[in-house]
């Protein structure tokens, strides 16, 4: 995306809208001030649909990874007792297979032994993660997430889309990708893809700044501008480019973005 020339930047939309002055972005100075993660827990589950209200998580992998040494610390997972699986040509677990005898509850005592030992969680696309915990056996979870696939710019050079696929992530780090679609797959992939990214620290960082919901102002022959720059159409807010994006994301944006306030955030 090109950098914006000018000095000040109008975000306009209404009358609380704000006058954005670009900041000194030096990295030093402004990561001084953020919080940077010793450890993060990578996770992701397996389901047995998409709705949390009446679906499961079944699955569970997670792995604890140190960001200055990049190095895998533990790696765990585990199945979690449900009576159906609706998803299962998805995932490939059928449901009577979680019902055979293991320790899945001390699984879960050892994933909290993890959790307790993590600064922060990240997960590819943590939103729908993140809204298993809480629910059924799952832990609450109060520490900070990041999303590799929404919170994490990517280098121009690995030529991935804004919003790219684990599996695209991993082979864009040369990472070996094979079939098996289970919860502890993705997490090795994306350790893996740490262990490789380039300035990790600053790009947890920068993944950790606060976002807001965005709409792109553009007209219907500029959305393409939008797209490219990952904003999205019809989610969550209909007949709308929307993206999350943090202060020194929408000084990048060739074109003007308006603050959206959604009722559950």
């Amino acid at each position: 995306m090109e950098l914006l020339n000018s000095f000040e930047k109008k975000i306009p939309g209404n009358p609380n809208d704000i006058d954005m002055k670009e900041n000194n972005t030096n990295s030093t100075s402004q990561n001084d001030l953020r919080f940077l993660p010793k450890t993060l827990l990578i996770v992701d589950t397996e389901t047995t649909g998409l709705d949390p209200q009446k679906d499961y998580c079944l699955e569970l992998g997670s792995i604890l990874f140190h960001v200055e040494s990049r190095s895998v610390l533990a790696q765990h997972s585990f199945l979690i007792p449900v009576e159906r699986n609706d998803a299962e040509y998805i995932n490939q677990i059928p449901a009577e297979i979680t019902q055979l005898n293991q320790p899945w509850k001390e699984g879960l005592q050892y994933f909290e032994l993890l959790l307790n030992a993590s600064d922060a969680l990240l997960a590819h696309n943590a939103a729908f993660d993140r809204q298993w915990f809480g629910k059924s056996s799952l832990p609450v979870i109060s520490k900070p997430w990041i999303c590799s696939m929404e919170d994490i710019s990517w280098p121009t050079k690995k030529q991935l889309s804004n919003r790219p696929s684990v599996r695209d992530l991993a082979l864009a780090y040369g990472v070996p990708v094979w079939n098996a679609h289970r919860a502890l797959t993705d997490c090795i992939y994306l350790s893996e893809v740490l262990q490789r990214c380039e300035s990790l620290q600053e790009v947890l960082m920068r993944a950790l700044e606060p976002r807001r919901l965005m709409r792109a102002q553009v007209s219907y022959e500029d959305r393409h501008l939008a797209k490219k720059a990952g904003f999205r159409w019809n989610d969550p807010v209909r007949g709308a480019w929307t993206r999350r994006l943090s202060d020194r994301e929408i000084q990048d944006l060739n074109f003007t973005v308006v603050s959206v306030e959604l009722e559950n955030d």
